[in-house]
């Protein structure tokens, strides 16, 4: 924390030397109000006449004194202001610079709600600390001690009376903070807690609302919410028991005050404007230890919310950077060998032995089962994860040596949940590349079929896009994730089932699109449907965290177990057919019948030419299952030679 402090401390001196003529002003004053009582008032120096004179004098002195305090105490909360807000503002960008310098899995150690919590709540209550520490504990020492030293001057015993009373008041004080800093630390943790639920209702609202658990989560919120409560009920017992504590031992003392001044004023030994000043000390001997136990409040929640900061501050990235800038012959190769990776805190292994290589250009798919490591593979190539064992390189060197910034300027990526901020549509597509013109950005745009629908709205490029996307649709929403991607320069574009919201024909023609646009990009698909993966020019299918095979989408259906399953599950042929079609298909030359009534199908430069029976059926089928529409029949109908021109299908080469 002294490194914050030390850049604004000439901003807390200033501060604490205005609060030190503040307090003076009003330790002067009691004084002042003894004399007026007692030579102006009582006249106890002139035979019992008083002195109008005398009082005017002293009463100009104590407004001029009053003001100047006044003035003091102004300029304190100035300085005080400007230290504190300074200090919050310096620590709090650090922070958040800290946060984006994280790992992913730094990112899971903490979990957003609580890293929210401590960049706002947490930060604000050490600014509160620092700022009520300039101000506070500068006032409050040199009032109590102030008071006391005064009261000596003033008379002997009642000082005696305040230096015998202050030891118990101290004794409170620290049995009630002594009891009240676990609760504090232990408030911070379930203020995270019930940050993280609210976070996660308010995202997650629309499934919540559809599965309908509203009772359930409103249930778990009111547990969340009850703990908190009851911690902070606990704060505030400890707290309720010392202040009447104080009250009394500060009124005991006053009492004996007094006890004490009618036996001197008795015996002659004080005078009434003595006590009336000794009461006044004594008073503000009470208002000081009362702002020092608010003040240890705030320095409990101030220590308990700094040891939550420096957590984040002292937190160094997992990832170290490299000094490889990324110039290299290759230009969009990725190389894994022998890679290993596990995520921190878990034993399991999620990939095991990969080794596969991409050449730079090359479009290839990445299939498997849920939880099999597509995901986390991809995940390797930008760095947001180290592998355990192995290596991961791109264009030829190992992405461990790269700087980070030149390893991901290199890449792409789109994820299965788009996220987007809250910015005009353009923008979020500029994301990736700020510089981008608007014809860069409708082209890209263009690319992910997203144009369409953004050129429908009232404003165009510049409609608004509401919090987390909340005004688009899924589709709408990966399309816009798409198209920052593709706009993006990156020699490496990873699509982690980007695409998992369009329908098909949708689908297909993106990538149709990005063919064409990005030629010479080294694509890497993930996906889970067949429609998706077979243009590929490679498909790679895990199971377990291991390669299981690789080849292209006619290969694998005839070799690989794995794939036909899920070929299968998506086209429900049965084994026997799956070779079948496949090769009918996929033959350029069929046997040709054109006599009205005879049955058969044949492709023949992309057209796919109907015949009654299954044939027919076979061509529609085979069409509206990898996604290119139904097969539009013309001529004279099913009872005449007809040809059916299934268009996006023979858009395919079929």
């Amino acid at each position: 924390m002294w490194k914050y402090v030390k850049r604004y401390l000439l901003l807390a001196v200033i501060a604490g030397l205005f609060m030190m003529g503040e307090v003076l002003m009003d330790l002067v004053q009691p004084g002042i109000m003894s004399r007026i009582v007692d030579d102006g008032v009582l006249g106890m120096n002139r035979d019992g006449i008083g002195d109008l004179s005398l009082i005017w004098t002293l009463g100009l002195q104590m407004i001029g004194l009053v003001l100047f305090g006044g003035l003091c105490g102004s300029m304190n909360n100035v300085f005080v202001h400007l230290s504190g807000q300074n200090i919050g503002n310096e620590m709090r960008k650090d922070a958040f610079r800290r946060i984006m310098a994280f790992s992913f899995s730094q990112m899971d150690q903490f979990g957003a709600g609580t890293l929210v919590t401590r960049v706002t709540n947490d930060i604000t209550q050490v600014q509160n600390f620092i700022s009520q520490f300039v101000r506070g504990m500068v006032r409050c020492v040199f009032l109590t001690l102030g008071s006391i030293t005064f009261m000596f001057m003033l008379n002997r015993a009642f000082g005696f009376i305040m230096l015998c009373a202050f030891p118990f008041i101290v004794g409170v004080l620290a049995f009630c903070l002594w009891k009240a800093n676990p609760l504090f630390l232990r408030l911070q943790v379930q203020l995270d807690r019930l940050n993280s639920i609210m976070q996660e209702d308010v995202s997650g609202i629309r499934i919540i609302k559809a599965c309908v658990r509203e009772l359930y989560e409103k249930a778990r919120f009111g547990k969340a919410n009850d703990e908190l409560i009851k911690t902070q009920l606990g704060v505030l017992v400890v707290f309720a028991f010392m202040n009447p504590a104080i009250n009394a031992l500060m009124y005991l003392a006053v009492a004996a005050i007094c006890l004490s001044g009618f036996r001197q004023v008795s015996g002659g030994g004080a005078t009434p404007g003595v006590i009336m000043a000794a009461i006044t000390y004594t008073t503000q001997l009470l208002h000081g230890i009362l702002m020092l136990v608010m003040l240890f409040q705030s320095i409990s929640k101030g220590l308990a919310s700094w040891k939550r900061v420096k957590e984040i501050l002292d937190s160094r990235p997992e990832l170290g950077n490299g000094s490889f800038a990324g110039s290299a012959e290759l230009r969009g190769a990725v190389e894994f060998r022998n890679v290993s990776f596990r995520y921190p805190g878990s034993e399991r292994l999620v990939l095991k032995n990969i080794s596969l290589k991409i050449a730079p250009g090359e479009t290839v798919a990445i299939m498997g089962a849920t939880g099999c490591g597509k995901t986390s593979l991809a995940n390797l190539i930008p760095r947001f994860y180290d592998a355990q064992s192995g290596a991961v390189l791109v264009d030829g060197v190992d992405v461990r040596e790269y700087d980070l910034q030149a390893l991901r300027s290199k890449t792409a990526v789109t994820l299965q949940r788009a996220e987007l901020f809250s910015a005009p549509i353009g923008e979020n597509i500029a994301w990736g590349r700020p510089e981008a013109s608007q014809e860069k950005i409708s082209q890209a745009a263009g690319i992910a079929q997203a144009d369409g629908f953004i050129s429908g709205q009232a404003q165009g490029y510049d409609t608004p896009v509401a919090e987390r996307g909340m005004s688009l649709s899924d589709g709408q929403k990966q399309r816009l994730s798409i198209a920052r991607a593709v706009i993006k320069p990156a020699e490496i574009l990873i699509f982690d089932d980007s695409t998992s919201a369009l329908d098909l024909q949708t689908e297909a023609k993106f990538y149709e699109a990005l063919d064409h646009a990005r030629q010479d990009a080294t694509k890497i698909i993930i996906a889970q449907r067949i429609a998706s993966v077979r243009r590929a020019d490679r498909i790679v299918v895990l199971d377990k965290g291991a390669i299981a095979a690789a080849g292209s989408h006619e290969e694998l259906l005839g070799s690989c177990a794995i794939y036909q399953d899920i070929y299968r599950s998506q086209m429900g042929e049965g084994d026997e057919d799956i070779a079948g079609t496949e090769a009918k298909f996929r033959t350029r030359e069929h046997s040709r019948d054109d006599e009205p009534g005879a049955g058969g199908a044949f492709c023949r430069g992309g057209a796919c030419r109907e015949r009654r029976g299954s044939a027919q059926a076979d061509c529609r089928l085979l069409c509206q299952r990898e996604g290119y529409g139904a097969c539009h029949a013309g001529g004279g109908g099913l009872r005449h030679p007809v040809r059916g021109v299934c268009s996006q299908y023979s858009e395919q080469g079929y």
